[in-house]
């Protein structure tokens, strides 16, 4: 991917790797730095970010990043949008 959307971008940021190292598909299982703190820090992330708040329901229903992604579309929120200061993709 050669310009992480925002959701991505977050996740990232949280979880300390490259973005390109990230798929809808990745989940804590996948991804070995996701552990239930790190899992924590996603939720404040992704609130702060997206400016929503997340529902116990809503946070356990994020099991992968696609799952988030869903969440966050379902709230409204775009979160394929490039991130800050990004071009949009094409």
């Amino acid at each position: 991917m050669s310009t992480a959307d925002r959701l991505t971008k977050t996740f990232a940021t949280v979880l300390k790797v490259d973005p390109s190292s990230l798929s809808d598909a990745s989940s804590p299982e996948s991804t070995p730095r996701w552990d239930s703190l790190t899992a924590v820090q996603l939720v404040v992330a992704i609130e702060e970010a997206f400016n929503v708040r997340l529902s116990t329901a809503e946070i356990l229903r994020m099991r992968t990043l696609g799952l988030a992604r869903d969440v966050l579309r379902r709230k409204g929120a775009d979160p394929g949008a490039p991130a800050a200061g990004e071009e949009p993709r094409p």
